[in-house]
C-alpha cells in the first residue's frame, strides 16, 4: 500500500507581502484584501509524494491507453525515492483526438499524488494575464491563474493541465504562452512574477500537463520544455476495461445494488465506440433506459451513440 509523503515548501517571501502591503494604495482594495489574505494563510505549502510507485497502478487499469505515460511517470518517481526529492518531471504534452481522456487522466494523477487539480482552457484563452495576472492599475484587475492556485491552495505542487494549447490566441501585446517560456522551466519558475500581486512566487513544483490536438501553432522553443505522447484512442479491448470500471462505480455512487455487477459482450462492444470523455454519460443514459424499462439489466438497446456533433443517433 502506498501513503502520501508531505513536506513543506515556501512560496513566496511573507516579508515582502507585508512590505507590499504597507505600501498599496486605498484606491485597491482587491490588492490589498489579496496581501492580506497571503500573510493570514501563511507562505508554507504541502509538496506530496507518494511513498511508493505502487501509487500510480489504478492509473494503468482507469487510463490503459496513457501507458507511455504512466511508464515516464513511474521511473521518475522512482527517483524521487531512491532520493530525497520531490516527485516531478518536465512538463508533459499530450497529443490526440478530443475525447480520449485527456482531461481524465489529469485529474486522476492529482489523486494518485493527493494534491489539487486546476484546469484552464487555453482554447478561451485570448491574453497572458489569465496566468500572469494583470496590473493592478487597471480597472477590473486580478491575480492570474498561477498565483491564485499557490495562495489560495493548500499545495506547492498541484496537477495544472492546461487544454488545447495550439488553440491560444493573442496579439503581440498579450501573448497566452508567453508566460509559458518562465513557468516551463525549473531554473526560471522559482522566481514566477504576478503582474497584479508584484512579487515572486515559487511555482517550480507544479505539475504540468499542456494538451493539444495537434502540434501545429506550437512554437518549437516551447516544444523543447516538454516530453511530448502520443496518446491513442483506447482498442477495444481498454475500451471494455474502461467501461466495466465505470459502470461497477455507477452502480455503486447510485447504489442499484439489485442491477446486475456486469455488462453484456453486445453492450461492451457498441461500447467500444464510445470515447472515455463520453462514456460516463452514456452508462448513464443506458440505465436510466433500463429503469424506464423496468429492467434490472443494461442491453445494448439502452445504449445510445452520439455522434461527433453531440446529437444522438436516431434509428427505427
Amino acid at each position: 500500500m502506498a501513503i502520501t509523503i508531505a513536506r513543506t515548501r515556501r512560496v513566496y517571501d511573507i516579508d515582502k507581502v507585508q512590505g507590499a502591503l504597507g505600501r498599496v494604495k486605498e484606491r485597491s482594495p482587491d490588492l490589498r484584501a489579496f496581501y492580506e489574505q497571503m500573510l493570514e494563510t501563511g507562505a508554507e505549502r504541502f509538496v506530496t509524494k507518494p511513498s511508493s510507485t505502487e501509487a500510480l497502478d489504478p492509473l494503468y487499469d482507469e487510463c490503459p491507453n496513457f501507458s507511455d505515460v504512466l511508464d515516464d511517470l513511474r521511473r521518475y518517481l522512482g527517483l524521487a525515492l531512491a532520493g530525497d526529492g520531490g516527485f516531478n518531471m518536465m512538463p508533459v504534452l499530450i497529443l490526440g483526438d478530443p475525447g480520449i481522456g485527456k482531461t481524465h487522466f489529469g485529474k486522476r494523477l492529482s489523486r494518485a499524488i493527493e494534491t489539487e487539480f486546476e484546469f484552464i482552457s487555453m482554447n478561451a484563452l485570448s491574453a497572458g494575464f489569465v496566468i500572469t495576472g494583470s496590473s493592478a492599475t487597471w480597472k477590473g484587475a486580478k491575480c492570474g491563474k498561477v498565483a491564485e492556485r499557490l495562495v489560495h491552495g493548500q499545495y506547492a505542487n498541484p496537477v495544472i493541465l492546461l487544454d488545447e494549447i495550439e488553440k491560444a490566441s493573442g496579439s503581440t501585446q498579450s501573448d497566452p504562452m508567453a508566460a509559458l517560456y518562465q513557468l516551463l522551466e525549473p531554473e526560471t519558475s522559482c522566481h514566477f512574477h504576478d503582474e497584479f500581486i508584484d512579487l515572486d512566487i515559487d511555482a517550480s513544483q507544479i505539475f504540468w500537463i499542456l494538451t493539444a490536438n495537434s502540434l501545429d501553432g506550437i512554437p518549437e522553443p516551447l516544444l523543447n520544455r516538454m516530453a511530448v505522447y502520443e496518446v491513442p484512442k483506447p482498442t477495444p479491448e481498454q475500451a471494455a476495461g474502461i467501461a466495466e470500471r465505470m459502470y461497477a462505480g455507477l452502480l455503486q455512487e447510485l447504489k442499484l445494488k439489485a442491477f446486475s455487477n456486469t455488462l453484456s459482450e453486445s453492450v461492451l462492444e457498441k461500447m467500444a465506440d464510445v470515447s472515455p470523455r463520453d462514456m460516463r454519460k452514456t452508462l448513464l443514459d443506458g440505465l436510466g433506459f433500463a429503469v424506464a424499462a423496468r429492467r434490472e439489466k443494461v442491453l445494448a438497446e439502452d445504449i445510445h451513440i452520439r455522434q461527433a456533433n453531440g446529437k444522438r443517433k436516431i434509428g427505427f
